[in-house]
């Protein structure tokens, strides 16, 4: 029998079809989805997959006893040590499958929960997966137990019969909650006095946003050198990465990478990652990236528009729409694409790995942060040094003259930085 690496955990993914559910994503990519976000967790190898179709789930253990039968030989076969199930699973179910199988299981939510746990590098987002976890698991003590009339705490005769383990679980984990609470609305306080520092600086900013495993971060890094991490998986991406980068022929602009949309995301997590993309509310400008070569690109961009709308950004805020990985299409998939993308000042077919596509892009961003540019010419007194300074340091000025009267400056600026410059 060949030999497995101890430090690789074997898993199957399963996509239970409910047949009954008329809201149900084509079990196909929904499949491939599922597998994408296996292979984000480090230390697991997806040994095999399923569909398993299912007119309606069984309330004890979801599957029917011979599909649980059936799975269990194969399992056996691969030496499956997990099994994640890609949907809902109640606590009750996930016991009798865990004893059926003898194996560990995970559903979606508590899947997305580890890979989440993974990726958190800044305080806040550890705060946040801790409660998004501690809210999961709270749902999970429902009937989960065996020991539930295993009484704890109290003698009987004083302050009455003392309270289930369940109970006395469920308490610990509320404390803990709203510990986790206080100590998240001061990182999230700190954090609202570095943006309020970050306003004062004339720095549009520029959010990425777009569907998990996108490109984003690699646009993100194409456009600011930075190395955060890119690798081909959902959710490479988890905190907010700000930099401050100079645009080719415009301003300096702060861009800000974000966590990927992913659909179906549970409740609980939409929740608990709000505030990771609270940065998209401080946009000055969106670029919704979509990878345009996947056969669900529409469907996961009307994902990205849902979620964009339940945060509260309004069409008030522009956005270009950026059609990336143009470069994994077949030639005449690209050209339509590229044709279509022409007749919409608002979208641009790009591939952030080549590089093709953006300098349009990127003249389109540069329009939109500063308008259109026109020369005028200003005279300051001697006495407008301030207002002097501000011109150079916002590289407006293109030439300048000095006589007795004062300073005599030809400058190339937009509509908005000529607003500014009246109120200064």
């Amino acid at each position: 029998m060949k030999e497995h690496d101890p430090h690789v955990t074997r898993a199957w993914v399963l996509h239970p079809d409910i047949t009954s559910d008329r809201t149900r994503r084509a079990a196909g990519p929904a499949l491939a989805e599922a597998v994408a976000l296996a292979a984000a967790l480090p230390g697991l190898e997806v040994v095999g997959r399923d569909v398993v179709r299912l007119p309606k789930p069984h309330p004890g253990a979801l599957f029917g006893s011979g599909k649980i039968k059936e799975l269990d030989a194969q399992f056996k076969a691969q030496d499956v040590e997990l099994v994640l199930v890609d949907g809902p699973v109640t606590p009750v179910q996930q016991r009798n499958l865990e004893k059926a199988w003898g194996v560990k299981l995970l559903d979606r939510t508590g899947l997305i929960l580890e890979i989440f746990s993974d990726r958190a590098a800044t305080r806040e987002g550890v705060l946040q997966v801790e409660m998004a976890a501690l809210s999961y698991q709270r749902t999970r003590l429902v009937r989960a137990w065996t020991h539930l009339e295993r009484q704890r705490g109290g003698l009987g005769f004083v302050g009455g019969p003392g309270e289930t383990q369940i109970e006395a679980d469920r308490r610990a984990i509320d404390d803990q909650l709203v510990r986790l609470r206080r100590q998240l609305e001061k990182v999230v306080k700190t954090r609202g006095l570095h943006r309020a520092a970050r306003a004062k600086v004339p720095y549009p900013i520029v959010a990425l946003v777009g569907y998990t495993n996108a490109g984003k971060s690699t646009l993100f890094n194409r456009l600011t050198g930075a190395e955060v991490m890119v690798k081909d998986m959902l959710f490479a991406t988890l905190d907010p990465t700000m930099r401050a980068v100079k645009l080719p022929n415009g301003p300096d602009v702060i861009l800000s990478d974000t966590v990927g949309f992913i659909s179906d995301l549970p409740t609980e997590l939409v929740a608990a990652f709000r505030a990771t993309l609270e940065e998209v509310l401080a946009a000055d400008l969106i670029l919704h990236v979509r990878d345009i070569s996947h056969d669900e690109s529409e469907e996961q961009a009307q994902d990205v528009r849902d979620i964009l709308n339940s945060l509260g950004v309004t069409d008030t805020t522009p956005l270009l729409e950026i059609w990336n990985k143009i470069d994994a299409m077949t030639p005449e998939e690209r050209d339509a694409a590229m044709a279509r993308a022409e007749r919409d000042d608002h979208v641009f077919a790009t591939s952030a790995l080549t590089g093709d596509g953006l300098d349009p892009m990127l003249d389109a961003v540069n329009r939109l942060l500063e308008g259109d540019r026109r020369e005028a010419t200003v005279h300051l007194g001697f006495d407008e040094g301030r207002k002097r300074a501000w011109l150079f340091d916002k590289a407006l000025v293109d030439t300048e003259t000095q006589d007795d009267s004062g300073y005599h400056l030809t400058v190339r600026w937009s509509a908005k930085d000529a607003r500014q410059f009246e109120t200064l």
